[in-house]
């Protein structure tokens, strides 16, 4: 089992241990019980949080326990951000928000087995704590002046914003939690990203203080980051979340089907359950030729089917051969379809007029007299249709699921036309 540790660090998903030596002693001794835990501060987890709920994933199948938290306390109050408070959400839609986010967890998980997941919630046992118990029998074990060295922390009391007593308290709440998984599920090692180093060490720290020779122990993931210097995880349209009703499939498989050259090997690495072997098959291909994408597709399909199933995959890679001549788009069914014209150039019209006029209207042409010299040389197609006319208005009877024209100037560039009622 100590071999995950080896196999963590050549994927890149090992930042730092509390002590790893004494963590690999405790995997070869194992059984080992660990957990990861998720504020519900939306109403979805987004592509972010792969890295931790796919790292569990990795960890339970060579043979730890995990228990997966989701905070219904910790969610109330939110980890503080660098820049400002958050926004406190009401109870109920927390708890809604704790159940959608365990329905996204529980299927990257196994609940069978002698290893079998568990999922938590912390309101479990903060609810009948009284504010007197929680200083007396947490804070008391906090020392401000070490808590005020937290990153987090120190940014926000430097800047205008300062920080309330309430999110300053978030980390004792996050120690609590370790502490009590430790008691009830003799958990020993906590998981999470780097960016929760303070977080993981305080409870730690607070376990050793109230359980004399405890061994626990942390590990934590570095940060995705893009090579770019933008923030992982966002795309144009914002953040890509794992809830196809926030994120479509298709638009959560062009996200990975776009990644920059010069992330995707790291990005495999990490996220993808493909062994070192095919990985570093694919890392040469990919090096070697570039425009195919082998290692883009690979890591869209592999994810894709993970979050959304093998079904809503193979729709939205026939869905992305349709759109550019590969394929019938009139086999497309309308959700797929619509989906797919969401992240493509569009306008709406309540009349079809002249194929001219709709080339300019989505952008496809500078102007009707570039359009018309695109239809002359053979350049604009209608559904996949090379189009001959471009003064004639398309029929009513060549859209799609009566409402779409998907609209095409050469090989790559996309738009369409949405027919409205008016």
């Amino acid at each position: 089992m100590t071999d995950i540790v080896d196999e963590l660090k050549w994927r890149g998903l090992f930042a730092q241990s509390t002590d790893e030596d004494a963590l690999r002693k405790a995997l070869a001794d194992g059984p080992v019980t660990f957990y990861c835990g998720y504020d519900p501060t939306a109403a979805s987890l987004h592509v972010g949080h792969l890295v931790q709920v796919l790292t569990m994933r990795r960890l339970q199948q060579a043979g730890l326990r995990p228990l997966a938290l989701v905070g219904g306390a910790t969610g109330q109050i939110g980890d503080p951000r660098p820049t400002a408070e958050r926004t406190l959400n009401d109870p109920e839609t927390i708890a809604a928000w704790v159940a959608r986010l365990r329905s996204q967890i529980e299927p990257f998980l196994s609940f069978e087995g002698d290893n079998a997941a568990v999922m938590v919630n912390n309101l479990d046992w903060t609810a009948g704590m009284s504010a007197i118990e929680f200083l007396r029998d947490i804070g008391k074990h906090f020392r401000v002046n070490k808590m005020l060295t937290k990153e987090s922390i120190a940014r926000r009391l430097e800047s205008d914003e300062g920080i309330s007593y309430t999110e300053f308290s978030y980390q004792l709440l996050q120690s609590m939690d370790f502490l009590e998984l430790y008691r009830r599920h003799g958990c020993t090692l906590q998981q999470g990203g780097s960016d929760q180093w303070g977080n993981l060490t305080a409870g730690l720290d607070l376990i050793h203080r109230l359980e004399p020779g405890a061994e626990v122990h942390a590990l934590a993931t570095p940060l995705m980051t893009k090579a770019d210097g933008t923030k992982f995880g966002k795309s144009e349209s914002g953040a890509v979340w794992l809830d196809p009703e926030m994120t479509t499939p298709y638009a959560f498989y062009q996200f990975w089907l776009n990644v920059d050259d010069r992330d995707i090997s790291r990005y495999m690495r990490i996220l993808s359950f493909q062994s070192i072997d095919e990985l570093t098959e694919l890392e040469k291909v990919t090096e070697e030729r570039p425009q195919a994408r082998a290692a883009q597709r690979a890591l869209a399909e592999e994810l894709t089917t993970l979050v959304h199933g093998a079904d809503q995959c193979a729709a939205v890679i026939a869905a992305s051969k349709a759109l550019f001549g590969q394929g019938e788009l009139g086999e497309l069914d309308e959700a797929t379809l619509s989906a797919a014209l969401s992240e493509v150039p569009h306008a709406q019209v309540t009349e079809l007029g002249p194929l001219v006029d709709l080339l300019v209207e989505v952008g496809l042409a500078p102007s009707k007299s570039g359009a018309r010299r695109t239809v002359k040389e053979g350049g604009a197609y209608v559904n996949n249709v090379k189009a001959v006319d471009g003064e004639a208005a398309p029929a009513r009877e060549e859209l799609l699921h009566g409402r779409w024209l998907v609209l095409r100037r050469g090989k790559k560039n996309l738009a369409a036309i949405e027919v409205t009622a008016g």
